[in-house]
């Protein structure tokens, strides 16, 4: 059997596993930055700007260094990525800082929330229509993480945190910064060069760093003692990052916004693991019931098929979004 014979007998797998490969690698390394963004936190440093100062330098030598070298101009306005940038950190900022009031698991979990924010700015932006068994999947999905508000509101023990509820507001409201930025960069990359998108996101998220750590972060980061471990941990993080943003891009390419937070939600089961044999810390029942309605939303969205109804929505959302490159192109030229 010659190799095009293979591929083509074999296309329709490759096409479906791949993407679900990859995003449990993306998943994983969600669990890794998640692991090390709490063992900051537990090592005395309060910092979530800094942690994201040294992610987006990465990224802006790295990605930046390569449009430098091409001599590239930007396709997109600079714009449209500052309002990328700045939602990103102040999602990364929020998320962070919940570690200093809730647990690994329930941050993880209700990190799952921009599932609902995509969906909702899909539609207004992009006029993506769904179905109604994937909205039942969404609900039954959020359900889950409402069950994880409970847990944690029941938490006495002080093994969910010092102040878990407002842990888990800090992480709702990231979960919204986080939906806008996912949304523009899936409406970027599927157009536009992917080295260009995470270089801008990097530059712009790094300028806003820079801007807000001395405002908001300056006495705490007077006040932290360095250790080696420490600095293990900032670099551990800066590393997980660092591949996460590199290959969200590819993921939101093949999957799109909305299955892309959802293909996150295994990273769950890492954040129970970690929590589990390295904090030794309790973890509620009620997550666990919490968890598996989350599982079963996720598999009654993703078995949702097609129909020629949404087919035809399909494409049309397409055209329309076809329109609006072409107006983005219309304004950088002017």
């Amino acid at each position: 059997m010659s190799r095009s014979s293979w591929w083509r007998n074999h296309e329709g797998i490759l096409t479906t596993f791949y993407p679900l490969f990859l995003s449990q690698i993306v998943s994983f390394v969600r669990a890794l930055i998640s692991f090390a963004s709490s063992l900051v936190v537990n090592l005395g440093a309060n910092t979530p700007l800094s942690l994201s100062f040294f992610t987006y330098t990465a990224l802006t030598l790295v990605y930046g260094g390569i449009m430098i070298y091409r001599r590239q101009k930007l396709q997109i306005p600079w714009y449209w990525y500052a309002l990328i940038g700045f939602a990103d950190v102040q999602g990364s900022f929020l998320v962070n800082k919940a570690f200093q009031y809730s647990s690994i698991t329930s941050v993880t979990i209700l990190d799952c929330w921009t599932i609902a924010w995509v969906m909702i700015l899909m539609w207004l932006i992009l006029g993506t229509r769904y179905s109604l068994w994937q909205f039942f999947g969404t609900a039954v999905c959020l359900g889950g993480l409402g069950l994880v508000l409970l847990s944690d509101a029941k938490a006495s023990d002080g093994s969910g945190g010092s102040k878990p509820i407002l842990g888990d507001i800090f992480v709702i409201i990231a979960t919204f910064f986080f939906s806008v930025s996912n949304v523009g960069e899936e409406f970027c990359v599927k157009k536009k060069d992917h080295v260009e998108v995470v270089s801008m996101i990097g530059l712009l998220g790094l300028l806003v760093t820079i801007t807000e750590i001395p405002i908001l972060e300056r006495k705490s980061l007077e006040s932290v003692k360095w250790s080696a471990e420490l600095i293990v941990a900032f670099c551990g993080y800066a590393v997980a990052s660092f591949m996460f943003y590199t290959l969200v891009p590819f993921l939101l390419k093949m999957s799109g916004s909305t299955l892309f937070n959802l293909s996150l939600l295994t990273s769950d089961v890492w954040a129970v693991v970690i929590r589990t044999f390295f904090y030794k810390q309790k973890v509620e029942w009620l997550f666990f019931v919490a968890f598996a309605l989350v599982v079963t939303g996720l598999i009654i969205y993703s078995k949702t098929e097609k129909d020629p109804v949404n087919a035809s929505a399909t494409i049309e959302e397409s055209n329309a979004a076809d329109q609006r490159y072409q107006l983005l192109n219309e304004d950088e030229e002017t």
